[in-house]
């Protein structure tokens, strides 16, 4: 019995310990290859992909969650999918890195990389409060180091230097509202926390004050209005895979955190009544502002930007909802396909990039004549993240619409509806400058190396499966959201 416990506990942190030694591994290659090439990328991309079918095959949770490691983290299908999440963005991001000479021949990105993916695991299957603090910093850390990795563009250091204040910042509010719950209930478990604050009458407007400085640290990672502010100039000016990282990883793991905290944390009485349209106010703010402020962009990066708030915003439709079968389910399901989507549109980004050495819209003009695949991906990607039919976008914001109205949410319903409409505008507004203007170095190819094409076509795919066939994506996100409780 002893020995299956401890099997049990060792393979609920099999990704983490699997990251730590291909971590190992990159730093050995890395001092003794003299000419790296893309040796060091494919170590860690292979790596991470074999990190992948060892979590499928040994990793998987029983049909009950587990508390380990002292209750430090819960090793349910919640955890389960979104580690495997995290590891798919640090694959498609090691690809598209390796081409990029600044970034792809030196072994301490992608340590950092992985050491973010490495705090993103623990995220998810946090269950204590100490825990779930030291993995966001272990997350965070890593990602303001490389927001600013090019030191020579002052763009890049500007952007390292603005993530990191504002990020102290908000993480300082979040650790005081996490020592108050402490403070109210006496224990840093999750799962013991609301049973705790109910035995001790914890008054209501205390509850909602520490839920508000709590908010500010979630709301900072996945962006949402008004701690959005960074986001715009941080991603104009990190390099390109690395703000595809921060834009899809890094705010899968806000959110999962996100989740965790508010239904576990406070999970009925007079709270949900409270902190439900307070969720649903920030999500009508934050879709708003991000597609309205995207119409006037001419920075391809910074549409990505307000695009990325923009959906912060449909998600938090289906966290407002707050019902397993149908909100939860949607929240983990759109965070799916938005990853798979917006990678494909920062690799098309980071292709271009790397032959033209810009990412203002206008110098797309006439992509359609110099590559037609990559045109192609832009299509697919732009118009998934559009929510246009039969792309996995559609299917997502149909879910969080359809969990909206089933919550009796019709009007934060319509508004996403009316918010997906104006996202649709600027988006079109790309494609038109893609394959209707005309430019004179049409006539040049645009080669895409073989990192590149292997993740914009895989995904690609994906994006076409999840919207045509997204029968078992959606059974797993209802089975992640049932784990939850």
């Amino acid at each position: 019995m002893f020995a299956g416990v401890d099997a049990t506990m060792f393979l609920a942190i099999l990704p983490e310990i699997a990251i730590l030694v291909l971590g190992g591994l990159v730093l050995i290659f890395d001092l003794f290859l003299r000419e790296k090439g893309r040796r060091l990328g494919w170590l860690a991309a292979l790596g991470l992909l074999l990190i992948i079918l060892l979590t499928l095959l040994f990793g998987r949770p029983g049909d009950e969650p587990t508390l380990v490691w002292g209750g430090m983290l819960r090793h349910d299908w919640l955890g389960f999918v979104f580690k495997l999440l995290f590891l798919l963005g640090a694959v498609i991001t090691t690809l598209f890195a390796m081409d990029i000479e600044e970034l792809g021949q030196r072994g301490e990105f992608y340590l950092l990389l992985l050491a973010s993916t490495l705090g993103m695991s623990l995220m998810a299957a946090a269950a204590d409060l100490i825990m779930l603090y030291l993995a966001i910093e272990t997350t965070s850390i890593p990602l303001y180091v490389l927001a600013g990795f090019f030191k020579r563009e002052d763009r890049s250091t500007e952007a390292g230097f603005k993530y990191l204040l504002f990020g102290a910042m908000t993480s300082t509010v979040m650790l005081y509202g996490f020592s108050l719950l402490y403070g109210f209930a006496g224990t840093t478990s999750l799962y013991e926390l609301p049973l705790r604050l109910a035995a001790n009458q914890v008054p209501l407007i205390a509850g909602l004050g520490v839920l508000t400085l709590v908010l500010v640290g979630f709301g900072f990672k996945v962006s949402v209005v008004p701690f959005h502010f960074w986001a715009p100039d941080v991603y104009e000016g990190a390099p390109i895979p690395v703000a595809g990282f921060l834009s899809t990883a890094s705010k899968a793991a806000g959110f999962v955190v996100l989740l965790r905290v508010l239904l576990i944390v406070f999970p009925s009485g007079e709270t949900i009544p409270v902190w439900m349209p307070i969720i649903a106010a920030l999500s009508t703010v934050t879709m708003t502002l991000g597609n309205v402020m995207a119409l006037v962009q001419r920075n391809i990066k910074r549409l990505l930007a307000y695009s990325s708030i923009a959906h912060a915003g449909y998600v938090l439709i289906g966290v407002s909802a707050v019902s397993v079968e149908m909100g939860v389910t949607s929240a983990v399901f759109y965070l799916i396909t938005y990853l798979l989507t917006n990678l494909a549109a920062f690799g098309v980004v980071a292709t271009f990039w790397r032959v033209t050495g810009s990412d203002e819209i206008m110098a797309f003009s006439g992509l359609s004549r110099r590559s037609k695949w990559l045109a192609l991906v832009v299509l697919v990607s732009f118009l998934s993240l559009a929510g246009v039919p039969p792309f996995a976008g559609f299917v997502a914001k149909v879910w969080v619409f359809a969990a909206a109205v089933d919550a009796g949410l019709i009007w934060l319903a319509i508004i996403g509806v009316i918010n997906a409409i104006i996202g649709i505008y600027y988006y079109l507004l790309v494609l038109k400058v893609i394959y209707l203007y005309r430019s004179e170095d049409e006539e040049k190819a645009l080669p895409i190396t073989r990192p590149y094409t292997i993740a914009l076509t895989a995904l690609c795919v994906g994006i076409i499966l999840m919207g045509t066939a997204f029968g078992p994506w959606f059974e797993w996100s209802m089975i992640a959201a049932k784990s939850l409780f």
